[in-house]
């Protein structure tokens, strides 16, 4: 009985830890859910007034708040593609490839992910003042890149530590060349690094504050916008548009984790 009642109190306090620390990690986000329908029109907009959609419909109204969200996106989108292929293309050169200083370049990689952010976004502000490149959208998605690359190059090598070259040489002994090699074989059995890194890169984008600041201009992103609406309280249209990024986000997650192969298999 003693010992039953010991897993009975283990088991309570388990499932209880984990609603505690659950509750700690999405209560903010249900705050922000709720805060969305909140039909309080004064700031700061946190005391509830009672439930409504009107902040969804004066969502689309908001051209500035819309516009700086399509600016996220469309920097976010670019520079993903760029750090993909910049960083998929430098960690299959530097696994296959022996040269000088190549302890070095790897050592290098880790700066831009382990030094602060804001010394990044100085040190990349002073660039771009220093080649005269105009703040905004360009050096937005330069910066952007520049910090992606090293995230998309660790998983890609994280993929190739595994990576039989031997594929490779019987591809090319059978007819094929590097080219046809490359995007038959080598590319499908890093597809998932590359996916991983492409994803990784996708979400810094969006989520970057700090570099972003220092290297604007007159481009704004949305966590920028966010970011100055905070000094006068932040309006439910934006946690409506913020609900909104959940909902894609979590149906974007669904399809990806759904096996859809077995499905048809099943059918």
């Amino acid at each position: 009985m003693k010992r039953q009642s010991r897993i009975k109190a283990k088991k309570g306090f388990s499932i209880g830890f984990c609603a505690l620390v659950y509750t700690f990690l999405f209560m903010p986000i249900l705050v922000i859910v709720v805060n969305s329908f909140n039909a309080t029109t004064t700031k700061p907009y946190m005391s509830w007034k009672g439930f409504t959609f009107d902040w969804y419909q004066k969502l689309w109204e908001n051209t500035s708040l819309l516009g700086a969200f399509g600016n996220t996106m469309i920097i976010a989108i670019i520079s993903t593609i760029l750090a993909t292929i910049i960083g998929t293309l430098g960690a299959i050169g530097m696994y296959k490839y022996k040269f000088k200083g190549k302890k070095v370049i790897d050592a290098l990689l880790y700066i831009p992910v382990v030094i602060p952010e804001i010394v990044l976004g100085i040190a990349l502000l002073t660039i771009f003042a220093k080649v005269n490149i105009p703040r905004g959208m360009i050096t937005l998605i330069l910066a952007h890149v520049t910090f992606c690359i090293p995230f998309v190059i660790f998983n890609v090598r994280a993929r190739l530590s595994g990576y039989d070259g031997s594929i490779e040489e019987a591809s090319m002994d059978l007819g094929a060349n590097r080219l046809v090699t490359f995007f038959e074989i080598t590319l499908p059995v890093l597809a998932p690094g590359i996916l991983g890194g492409a994803l990784l890169a996708f979400t810094l984008s969006i989520d970057d504050v700090i570099i972003s600041y220092f290297v604007y201009g007159q481009t704004k992103t949305y966590p920028l916008k966010v970011m100055e609406s905070v000094k006068s309280g932040v309006s439910p249209d934006v946690n409506a548009l913020s609900t909104l990024i959940l909902i894609g986000t979590i149906i974007f997650v669904v399809i990806t984790q759904c096996d859809w192969s077995s499905k048809k298999k099943a059918k």
